[in-house]
């Protein structure tokens, strides 16, 4: 069997869905396919705004009607007159209020409490999906990831898989629905409990549910299904003449992952390495395209420097206030930190006397953190900064980046150059 995945951008309004159930359609064969999709376009960003909102506040309703809106809209065009499907959005919205209005009588922690609402936007997803695909002839069985992508407690927005409990449950549902042309599964979201607590793999984690998906059920193969034509070399909104790499290796792919390569969750690989299962990234613009493959090779194939850009940086420099130094034991109270706050360093740099970490600039989580250090640290910081990772890197190629810019900061392995600069 395998396994695709469609991301928000896919099923972002009813024509996409359409197109979508094309390629569905296309590659349906004779056992069934697994269809992991994302929340439509930016309804998880919706979401997580409704859920910073008091409840019946102007601000609340205004959320809560874009997202009825948008989702009743998309169905009606997909599916005119279509009441049962109406009514599943009817009642899975009412229960999204009714979670925003009796929030304070749970007194759910922040992170436990937005998990309980996003993961609301892949569901409206699939079942419109769902009754779509079922109006087209396809035998499309509906499945619910709360109840068999299994977490252990915990964490509600990042949470790790429990791959023992995870491989039992999804065998189990894989059987019930053996007799269909398409498993339907929403991706991001999962449970420790089967869906009494719901919480979610980390944004963008739909590629790591297909990723899960596959690997419990030893599948032939994962397809991720973008806008764009594979993976390229460079983010065409920097680089108006990207490169398509149609090899990647397993390894090279996770290394791309975890300096920030948005085609590819960081988490992904490593399920269907450990497996050999191929990984095919692919535009649902062109599907006839060819795209670009993860597999077992020795090199990427054309070899060609790779560029990743991540803006919004912060470089915090943390020194200590007395005479001690930045040792094991400062590290271990500032990583302690990080983990609590749930900031990932993208850049980090030690020398005896200071520590400097480049990190995403959320703003209320760097607040919090630099608060935090300010009583054993001085915290110095520069914002508005921009990471650059080049893999398979050039004197000249770095030049060009840097382009007259001042360097913060710069890190260099035999392959792989990290510059933070100052933002245009």
């Amino acid at each position: 069997m395998k396994v695709f995945k469609f991301g928000g951008a896919s099923v972002n309004s009813a024509e996409a869905v359409r197109n979508m159930a094309r390629i569905v359609q296309h590659h349906l064969a004779g056992e069934p396919l697994a269809v992991v999709v994302s929340a439509m376009g930016k309804t998880t960003n919706d979401l997580e705004a409704l859920a910073r909102q008091d409840y019946g506040s102007e601000q609340w309703g205004a959320f809560y009607d874009k997202i009825e809106q948008y989702h009743r809209g998309i169905a009606c065009e997909l599916l005119p007159g279509g009441e049962e499907v109406q009514q599943r959005i009817g009642n899975l919205l009412a229960h999204l209020a009714d979670l925003c209005r009796t929030r304070s009588s749970r007194h759910e922690d922040d992170a436990q409490f937005s998990a309980s609402i996003v993961v609301h936007g892949e569901i409206l997803s699939t079942n419109i999906i769902h009754a779509y695909l079922s109006s087209l002839g396809i035998r499309c069985r509906l499945t619910n990831a709360l109840e068999y992508i299994q977490t252990q407690a915990g964490s509600y927005s990042d949470a790790r898989v429990d791959w023992q409990r995870t491989l039992v449950a999804v065998r189990h549902m894989w059987n019930e629905g053996k007799d269909c042309d398409v498993v339907l599964a929403q991706g991001f979201i999962a449970s420790p409990d089967g869906g009494v607590h719901p919480c979610t793999l980390g944004r963008e984690g739909s590629d790591y549910t297909a990723s899960i998906l596959a690997y419990c059920l030893d599948a032939e193969s994962v397809t991720i299904w973008k806008d764009v034509p594979g993976f390229l070399n460079a983010d065409p909104k920097y680089f108006p003449d990207t490169i398509k790499i149609e090899q990647i290796p397993y390894n090279e792919a996770i290394e791309l992952a975890y300096y920030g390569a948005s085609v590819i969750h960081p988490k992904t690989v490593k399920p269907i390495q450990n497996k050999g299962i191929p990984l095919y990234i692919r535009s649902f613009i062109t599907p006839e395209g060819e795209g670009s493959s993860v597999g077992n090779y020795h090199t990427i194939k054309p070899e060609t420097p790779l560029y990743i850009f991540r803006n919004n940086q912060i470089l915090l420099s943390i020194l200590p206030r007395d005479f001690s130094f930045i040792a094991e034991d400062n590290l271990e109270y500032i990583f302690g930190r990080l983990n609590a706050l749930g900031i990932r360093v993208n850049l980090m740099q030690n020398s005896a006397l200071s520590f400097s970490i480049c990190v995403d600039h959320d703003e209320q989580r760097i607040a919090q953190l630099m608060e935090d250090l300010s009583s054993r640290f001085q915290v110095r910081y520069n914002d508005n900064l921009q990471l650059v990772t080049i893999r398979y890197y050039t004197q000249t190629v770095i030049d060009s980046i840097v382009a007259g810019r001042k360097v913060l900061l710069e890190q260099r392995s035999r392959s792989t150059e990290q510059i933070v600069v100052q933002r245009n």
